[in-house]
């Protein structure tokens, strides 16, 4: 990763910053309480750094067409609570109510804008950074600020114009969150304790051979364990009869990217076979019961939704003698309390080792925090999307865009919203 500006490069006390952040999370789908603030909680460090700034929020919730797809207001409201700290809210994204509001605002001041996605370039301007820096979106509001702070590493995999569309218009510069994320991921990539692992699960498999494929070829771990979706696929590939039902699930979630999957798995098995380690037993869901099997007793006719007892015990062992540990997705269908033992043990595993566990965003993050284990891991990423194509060696253009600016602005390092 190349260079980028931090908070602790630049003076931004009495500047107009503008914020980009994920607050997106969890609603109950009637009262639309806060579900889990975990990502608000996250984002506090650097607001706290910009306490003297004009602080400019751009957030979003969901997508268009979603149930939670809403308007930032009930946001503003819980980050005061948590910052203990007034946040207006502006029922506008770039248009005359926000350019005004941000223009009368006052050091110390903190404004979030409604949902930046309810903005349709946003969801629908695709381009190169130039491109998105032309829309009106970003023409409007860097006409209004000094910098642009970028705190969203959950987005960091978007080329969206709220993530990338500054990126020659204003310094843009890492928050504290996106610089932790970095620092931490890459600790796991660049420089492991050996020996290091990745558990590799969930339903996600096609961005999981990949995730495989980039850490095997490149050494960055000594040993893949499979578990989830991911298991069931290279079970298949190994000559493991699962059943129809599992295998018309596997087709059906892949879907486009099936043929393509399977062939690059196919070339790990055989480049990799000492490498890829799979469970010995499963469990099914029969009639709503969980039925333990050994490898022997397949194929079933009925849908396999946890790791069985003897792989759950010897990857909990892996775990604690790892040096390093890269877990992504759940083992199972945890939702069903019968089949969430392989992902807590999992998980429960990673609190105890003395190794560094680090765990990728998305429903793993979740639980992790739910199950209160969030302090006895050595990094719980936001990003679950965005950790992944980190993880799968792609190159995020939300950080590409941080080391663009910071090239740009290079000349006055100690300084650079005085290179303007």
């Amino acid at each position: 990763m190349g260079r980028v500006l931090t908070l602790d490069d630049v003076r931004l006390d009495g500047r107009t910053v503008l914020v980009r952040v994920d607050i997106n999370s969890p609603l109950d789908p009637v009262t639309n309480v806060f579900l889990d603030d975990t990502r608000i909680r996250r984002i506090l460090p650097t607001l706290n750094r910009l306490s003297k700034s004009k602080v400019v929020l751009l957030v979003h919730q969901s997508r268009p067409g979603k149930k939670d797809f809403t308007s930032t207001l009930g946001h503003s409201r819980e980050l005061g609570r948590l910052l203990g700290r007034n946040v207006r809210w502006i029922e506008d994204i770039h248009g005359e109510v926000a350019l005004k509001a941000i223009e009368t605002m006052e050091d110390g001041d903190i404004i979030m804008l409604d949902n930046v996605r309810m903005d349709e370039q946003e969801v629908s301007v695709k381009g190169d950074f130039d491109a998105l820096s032309e829309t009106t979106l970003v023409q409007n509001l860097a006409g209004v600020a000094d910098a642009f702070v970028n705190d969203a590493f959950a987005c960091a995999h978007r080329s969206s114009a709220s993530i990338v569309g500054f990126t020659h218009l204003l310094p843009c510069i890492a928050g504290d969150l996106m610089g932790h994320e970095l620092a931490k991921l890459r600790e796991a990539l660049e420089n492991p304790v050996r020996p290091a692992i990745a558990v590799l699960g969930g339903i996600k498999v096609d961005d999981s051979v990949i995730v495989a494929d980039n850490m095997l070829r490149k050494g960055i771990c000594d040993h893949v364990w499979v578990t989830g979706g991911v298991a069931n696929l290279f079970l298949e590939l190994a000559g493991i009869e699962l059943g129809s039902i599992n295998h018309e699930f596997l087709k059906n979630e892949l879907g486009d990217s099936w043929d393509d999957t399977v062939m690059m798995a196919t070339r790990l098995l055989a480049d990799f076979p000492e490498c890829i380690l799979m469970p010995s037993d499963v469990a099914a869901n029969v009639e709503g019961n969980r039925v333990d099997l050994s490898l022997s007793q397949l194929p079933i006719e009925a849908p396999i939704f946890d790791l069985g007892i003897t792989s759950i015990r010897a990857l909990s062992k892996a775990i604690k003698t790892a040096g390093t540990i890269i877990l992504n997705g759940p083992a199972g269908v945890f939702e069903l309390p019968d089949f969430a033992l392989g992902t807590v043990e999992m998980l429960n595993a990673c609190a105890e080792t003395d190794g560094y566990a680090v765990i990728g965003g998305g429903h793993t993050a979740t639980l992790v925090s739910q199950r209160g284990l969030m302090d006895r891991m050595g990094h719980v990423s936001t990003g679950g999307g965005a950790c992944l194509e980190l993880l799968a060696g792609r190159v995020l253009p939300g950080v590409d865009s941080l080391e663009k600016s910071a090239a740009q602005f290079e000349m006055s390092i100690q300084n650079p919203l005085e290179h303007q």
